[in-house]
């Protein structure tokens, strides 16, 4: 008697300690989620990408593995405001039902630091749908295992916060086939009006001192911002309608990463119109604009030409002069 309640006793003592233990290890780890560009999401392809970070507030470094296909070391639950879940992703599914070796490496977070990585939702649930969703995740440290379930394999999985998602309706084509911008605070179709010069760069430069990205581009005339670059042009006229448009779109994410044309979307503490000049179809808006450098201002003069298409003017070209800083 004494005997079999000694082997169950250290039956429960193998198995309960070590998780107990690996959960104290894990208590001062926090994980943690956020939309890595937040913008207006569609129903449709264009990615939702998720930065993932993870950040050791112990006093000894935490491990963990990190498989080259993330699928085996993330996931994500995404449900409705009912709590119904949705379907996870084919890309997904496929990935971790083939018979295949999962590669990894292990990944030490010192004391104090953190590490962060950056996913699609998209790879992993389907969101084809419009809605208000609400988003969490979780990191398995010793890998996902297929014939486990969700379990950890002996790991302590790690849960995120809650994140909370909309997405729109398809966009609507405008009448050139380009998307109307949306506005990302209402939800409002946002056209063109028949501003003047002036007024549209005012709009513009606001637009971008409050980072509202949906309306800087409004008055932003892509393909003629394209043709400032001759190598950019050449390639432009030999693409197809549909290369033309990925052409655009890559472009405007350069743009909004500031890769490409950064002295348009840098960011003016304060701009005054100096001049403006127009006819009929061309027009001029001188602006000086100060941006806090360190301890200095530096000051540049922008130039910015606009064109008149269908009573509505757009920005088609800039320059730019330094004026030294104070």
């Amino acid at each position: 008697m004494k005997k079999g309640f000694l082997v169950a006793l250290l039956t429960i003592f193998y198995f309960i300690v070590p998780f107990t233990l690996k959960a104290a290890e894990n208590a001062g780890v926090d994980f943690n989620i956020r939309f890595f560009d937040r913008r207006v999401y569609y129903a449709e392809t264009d990615p939702i990408y998720v930065q993932v970070t993870i950040t050791n507030n112990t006093p000894s470094a935490y491990r963990f593995k990190l498989a080259d296909e993330r699928v085996f070391s993330v996931d994500f639950d995404v449900r409705t405001v009912t709590n119904r879940p949705l379907q996870q992703a084919d890309v997904l599914i496929r990935k971790r039902t083939q018979h295949q070796q999962v590669f990894f490496r292990e990944i030490a977070v010192e004391s104090g630091e953190s590490f962060s990585f950056v996913e699609d939702l998209r790879s992993y649930i389907k969101l084809d749908e419009p809605g208000s969703y609400v988003v969490t995740a979780r990191v398995y440290p010793e890998l996902y295992r297929q014939d486990t379930g969700r379990t950890n394999a002996g790991g302590t999985i790690l849960e995120s916060q809650r994140l909370t998602l909309n997405i729109r309706p398809p966009v609507i084509p405008g009448p050139d086939g380009i998307p109307y911008e949306m506005d990302a605070a209402t939800g409002a179709v946002l056209v063109r009006e028949r501003l003047a010069p002036d007024q549209v760069v005012d709009y513009t430069i606001t637009a971008r001192q409050k980072s509202q990205w949906e309306k800087f581009f409004l008055y932003l005339d892509l393909e003629a911002m394209l043709a400032r670059d001759a190598v950019r042009q050449r390639r432009w006229v030999l693409e197809s309608e549909e290369g033309r448009k990925r052409m655009a779109e890559d472009y405007r994410r350069e743009l909004q990463a500031g890769t490409v044309d950064e002295t348009i979307s840098v960011i003016p503490t304060e701009y005054v119109i100096e001049r403006t000049q127009y006819n009929n179809f061309e027009g001029s808006v001188t602006v000086l604009e100060r941006f806090k450098t360190g301890n200095y201002t530096e000051i540049k003069r922008y130039t910015y030409i606009l064109h008149r298409r269908d009573d509505t003017w757009a920005i088609v070209d800039y320059s730019v002069i330094n004026l030294g800083t104070e």
